[in-house]
């Protein structure tokens, strides 16, 4: 065997030519001999057992084994079927030869002999038939040890196996045979259907049609469901291999023996109030099967999968939603892993259901006169819960119930009535006869204590939920007044006041150790500052009420500049900032957009505070949010530690790092990440534009050009000179801030090229333009300037002439010679005659303002495009130009 060739070349490089002849070697090189060419048969069996006992023994055995002594043990297994005995030790020592020795410890980048005989016996395809042939023999230990020898070769060569079982003539169905075999066979045979299943769709479909969920449950019942032992457990493990992205097996199994068998697990046997471990992990089993059931593949969009559709609604058909709220609801004696993962089957299973999301409405759990709805008793659990890991699993039900749930939101927001003084502070142990909107709001209420601020902040989540897009929920709950717990004289405050308030306990409060809860805080700033955005995006009436206290706008500002907190805050701060200028419709003098721009641009510079929004795009927070990440496959090595999460939370650090993990992804999940990302964009186009065009009041309006019907001629022209220099202000104010912003985008580097988005030979091209155009917009403007001198020039004449007509009337009044003339006559020719002159001279001004008006606007529009190199362009461009003096006009 060239294989065997290559093995014995392994060997000699690790032991050297003077290890070569080592004791196990040639120990082991004389046991075979003794087997292959020996003459008694009793000798033959004495050395067969004697190399099982060594090579099971040192690892330099097993090295020696597979450079050496698999063709002559493969001979025994193909020659020898008659001689039990032989086939037996020849198993037994393939077996000890594929399995690690745990004793024996060598260096780090040792070879592992083990995992060498695997690779090298797993290539053999004839091997693979042979031990497959075996499986048929009629001796127990036979099919045990070629069971134990398979498994050995799964773990190491798991995908070569697969290909070469499904090659085998009915090896699939002899592997099936074994599930009916006594009862030691049967647990191996499990054991290696359930490596063997995974990730093999063709294994899966095959197995699934020889009968396998008949046997399994079969298996189970007789085990005794979830109080069974490890058995179950592997029986439902290879039932979620045979179910978990298989959408075919998944309908075989609802259409052949149905979900009623797997539901029954659920159901408590015996004492509820015992939960051992195993029992915990095989209730952990089944909810997890529950779950596959009911997700689906992660690139299926929810909702669009008409097989998961079918299995959850059959699966509340049977009661599957009873059985839960049982388990992780009224057993209270069931441990926190099983209430958590029974709690987030809830959530998949009314998740885009509407029927569902009905029946979960209407439940009513417990017997009068104590009796309440589901939904009460899950916020009292979330509320109140010791366990974070409890409340992220409680959390997730009210998130899947919210979402796409316009009706189910406004009946829970109908709830959120303040209660009475005495009511809101009730003990806990009195809420039971509470509605939901009053045990909510009475979570929200907060004192200045820890303990408080947590529940407040869960509370805040499960508000964030019932107003996510939903503007009637939205206005419900803006209009709640509460009595401030915070406040000297507890005067009523509107919620959203309250909340903010709560957002700058949550910075500064410390721990009972006298040290600041850096981590628990952090998560609550964040939960907060998710409701804040939630609620002031798309609704201007929650921004003005925001606004209403100058206080809140002073903190956001303290909040996106602190250095301490994380940049996640700072970042989630300065969008609720940027929602309070896209979505602000107040027109007040401090509360109105520009007002607020422009106080960002002054406490925090308006380059630094759009950085804060990259800043926190580049957490892995941000950057690593994926949709529908499938949880964590629940096997044999992992599930004692999965069942085991404790009431109260640990203080290790790992335990921490596993927390903050699991807080954090339930506050930054794929729809929020995604939701501030397309926000943002709008926040930075509204806010460049805004700060980069002046506000329209200044700007002259058609309206404003019109002479007012109490106003006289010289009035008249005064007012469109100060409309003049308003523009002429407004013009260069435009220039510093496009300077302003230019020299920030050279200093931003990468990120304003990003914004910018145009190459140089494009950006040369529309500077020049713009130059061009800024000239031609001076030109029309010093031309406007001097037809408002010449208006005042041709006014000043009409004065001089109407002093002179009247000079010359008194001259003939006093000579007497001829009648008087028409003084009024001659006044109204004057008029009329000047009239004229000056309404084609207003004329011509109205349509140089009304084109000034324009350019300028464009201009604007343009300049807000670019963010580089215009400096040089715009110098000399734009100054003042020095207009006459209203008491030049009058003097001349």
């Amino acid at each position: 065997m060239d294989l065997v060739s290559g093995y014995k070349g392994v060997v000699g490089r690790m032991f050297g030519s003077e290890n070569s002849g080592s004791n196990e070697d040639s120990y082991v090189e004389r046991l075979l001999d003794r087997i292959s060419n020996g003459v008694l048969a009793e000798d033959r069996r004495n050395a067969i057992i004697e190399l099982q006992s060594v090579v099971a023994e040192t690892r330099a055995a097993q090295l020696a084994f597979g450079a050496i002594g698999f063709p002559v043990l493969l001979s025994v297994l193909k020659e020898e079927r008659d001689d039990v005995e032989m086939v037996r030790g020849a198993l037994e020592t393939f077996v000890s030869a594929l399995t690690p020795i745990a004793h024996a410890k060598g260096p780090p980048n040792e070879v592992q002999p083990d995992i060498m005989n695997t690779d090298l016996l797993s290539r053999e395809a004839e091997s693979i038939s042979l031990l497959l042939s075996l499986l048929s023999e009629e001796d127990f230990y036979v099919r045990y040890y070629t069971l134990q020898l398979l498994t050995a070769l799964l773990n190491n060569s798991r995908n070569r196996l697969q290909e070469a079982i499904l090659t085998t003539p009915r090896g699939i169905t002899r592997l099936m045979d074994m599930l009916m075999d006594r009862e030691v066979i049967r647990n191996e045979a499990l054991l290696l259907l359930t490596y063997l299943t995974r990730e093999a769709e063709e294994i899966q479909k095959i197995l699934v049609f020889e009968g396998a969920f008949e046997k399994i449950f079969s298996i189970i019942k007789e085990e005794g469901g979830s109080e069974g032992g490890v058995v179950v457990q592997d029986c439902l493990e290879l039932l979620n291999n045979l179910l978990r992205n298989n959408t075919s097996n998944q309908v075989l199994l609802r259409e052949t023996i149905g979900f009623e068998p797997l539901i029954s697990i659920l159901k408590l046997r015996g004492s509820a109030y015992s939960f051992t471990q195993q029992k915990t992990i095989n209730l952990l089993s089944v909810l997890e099967t529950i779950s596959l059931l009911i997700t689906g593949v992660p690139e299926t969009a929810p909702g669009k999968d008409g097989n998961i559709l079918t299995n959850k609604t059959v699966l509340v058909q049977r009661q599957v939603l009873d059985n839960l709220l049982l388990l992780g609801v009224e057993s209270q004696w069931a441990p926190v892993a099983v209430r958590c993962a029974t709690f987030r089957c809830i959530g998949d299973l009314i998740a885009g259901h509407g029927k569902n999301l009905d029946a979960l409405a209407r439940k009513i759990l417990g017997d009068q006169p104590h009796e309440e709805s589901a939904l009460n008793s899950v916020l009292r659990i979330l509320l109140r819960t010791s366990s974070v890991q409890e409340f992220l699993a409680a959390d997730y039900i009210f998130k899947c119930f919210c979402e796409k749930n316009p009706d189910g939101q406004i009946m829970l927001a109908s709830t959120l009535i303040p209660q009475p003084h005495l009511m809101a502070h009730a003990q806990r142990d009195e809420d039971v006869n509470m509605s939901f909107g009053s045990m909510l709001l009475r979570g929200l209420a907060l004192n200045e204590n820890y303990g408080d601020l947590e529940t407040c902040c869960r509370a805040a989540s499960v508000l964030t939920h019932i107003i996510k897009d939903n503007i009637s929920c939205k206005e419900k709950v803006l209009k709640i007044e509460t009595e401030a717990a915070m406040s000297p004289l507890g005067t009523p405050e509107p919620l959203l006041h309250q909340t903010m308030k709560y957002l700058a306990v949550a910075s500064s409060l410390k721990g009972g150790d006298g040290k600041s809860s850096t981590l628990s805080n952090f998560h609550c700033q964040s939960i907060i500052l998710k409701l804040l955005i939630t609620w002031l995006f798309n609704y201007p009436s929650a921004v003005q009420c925001f606004l209403d206290s100058r206080p809140h706008l002073t903190y956001l500002f303290e909040l996106v500049s602190n250095p301490d907190t994380t940049m996640w805050i700072r970042g989630m701060a300065a969008v609720l900032l940027g929602e309070c200028v896209v979505f602000n419709n107040n027109s007040d003098a401090g509360k109105d957009s520009f007002s607020i721009v422009d106080s960002i641009n002054q406490k925090i510079g308006l380059t630094s505070y759009l950085l804060k929004f990259d800043d926190m795009q580049k957490t892995f927070r941000f950057s690593s949010a994926k949709p529908d990440q499938p949880r964590k496959l629940l096997s044999r090595s992992n599930a004692a530690s999965m069942s085991e999460i404790e009431d109260v939370d640990d203080s290790e650090e790992s335990d921490e790092r596993n927390e903050e993990h699991s807080v954090l992804s339930s506050i930054f999940d794929s729809q929020f990440v995604n939701f501030i990302k397309s926000l943002e964009a709008d926040i930075k186009e509204s806010t460049l534009q805004i700060y980069t065009q002046p506000k329209s009041s200044v700007a002259a309006m058609p309206a404003e050009l019109e002479q007012k019907s109490a106003e006289n001629d010289t009035d008249y022209a005064k007012r469109l000179k100060a409309v003049v220099r308003k523009q002429n202000s407004e013009i260069q104010d435009l220039l510093n801030r496009i300077a302003t912003l230019s020299g920030n985008s050279s200093k931003t580097g990468d990120a304003a090229e990003h914004e910018v988005g145009n190459s140089e030979e494009m950006l040369r091209k529309n500077l020049q333009e713009l130059s061009e155009q800024l000239e031609m917009v001076n030109m029309e403007k010093n031309r406007t300037e001097s037809d408002l001198k010449s208006l005042s020039d041709a006014y000043n004449s009409l004065e001089q002439a109407n002093y002179q007509l009247e000079n010359e009337i008194k001259a003939l009044k006093a000579g007497g010679a001829v009648p008087p003339p028409d003084i009024e006559s001659i006044k109204a020719e004057a008029r009329e005659e000047s009239q004229k002159e000056s309404e084609a001279e207003l004329n011509d001004l109205l349509v140089c303002l009304g084109q000034e008006q324009s350019k300028v606007e464009k201009l604007s529009a343009r300049l807000t495009e670019l963010g580089e190199d215009v400096e040089q362009l715009l110098e000399g461009i734009g100054e003042d130009v020095e207009l006459p003096d209203d008491d030049e006009s009058d003097e001349a």
